[in-house]
């Protein structure tokens, strides 16, 4: 199986909370968080490794990226992220849910630019012991 590799730039913001935000400026919609910078990184790979599969699933065109000297991070910091997604193992490619919660939630959990996919799987996990 051949590779192919996308590399975009990440900017990774300490929040108020101890939390660590990563967004994806090329790649709207695209972000994450952990509370550290290795849970970090490792949840940015897995959120654009997920994008960048759900947008070519679709036969839609990904943006260019971005020179990561343009990119400017007062806050935190600035890193390239390399998505592998052709090597992904089937068992680890994303499948869509549906899924309902409140709209209040919903609201709140936005604005916070919080990974739904990325707080369910971890969720998940935790809840049947077998991370």
């Amino acid at each position: 199986m051949k590779s192919k590799q996308y590399v975009y730039p990440a900017k990774f913001i300490n929040e108020d909370n101890g939390t660590i935000s990563v967004y994806f400026p090329d790649l709207e919609g695209c972000h994450t968080y952990d509370d550290t910078i290795e849970g970090a990184s490792l949840m940015a790979k897995d959120a654009l490794e997920g994008y960048i599969e759900t947008i070519l699933e679709m036969e839609k065109e990904l943006p260019k990226p971005s020179k990561i000297q343009t990119i400017k991070s007062d806050d935190g910091f600035v890193m390239m992220v390399v998505a592998d997604v052709l090597n992904m193992p089937a068992e680890n490619k994303s499948v869509k849910k549906t899924l309902s919660i409140p709209k209040w939630l919903d609201r709140e959990a936005t604005k916070a630019h919080l990974n739904f996919s990325g707080i369910l799987r971890n969720a998940l996990i935790e809840h049947l012991k077998i991370g």
